[in-house]
């Protein structure tokens, strides 16, 4: 889901109340992009944590993270795409690139694109 988009984060939301329901007021509360796990003892929040994200590995929710004892990471696999970008060495590169994801580049740029003319 494109978070950005108007409805998302409520879609997101209800998603994951549904998700959780079973668990919801007892263990586990959802606010927005947030799932906050509670317990009396630490060995009830080992329990509670690994319900939750068995839960999330069911369900094929694991938004774009790794989650192991070390930590957690981004997915490499997800951003293997951005790693591997060729830098942009000229600035039509550059202009190209943005040209496509900036509404309006064109306009935008203009004051850069003109000092870009010979004699300015």
């Amino acid at each position: 889901m494109s978070f950005g988009l108007t409805n998302a984060p409520t879609t997101f939301m209800d998603l994951m109340n549904k998700v959780f329901q079973p668990h919801l007021d007892r263990f586990v509360e959802v606010f927005l992009n947030d799932i906050l796990i509670y317990s009396k003892n630490e060995a009830e929040h080992d329990q509670h944590l690994r319900v939750v994200l068995q839960t999330l590995r069911e369900n094929w929710i694991f938004l774009g993270h790794v989650i192991s004892a070390d930590g957690i990471h981004v997915d490499p696999n997800k951003i293997s795409t951005i790693i591997n970008w060729k830098p942009r060495r000229h600035i039509i590169e550059v202009h190209s690139y943005y040209r496509c994801f900036v509404k309006c580049f064109s306009i935008i740029a203009l004051p850069m694109t003109k000092l870009l003319q010979k004699d300015v």
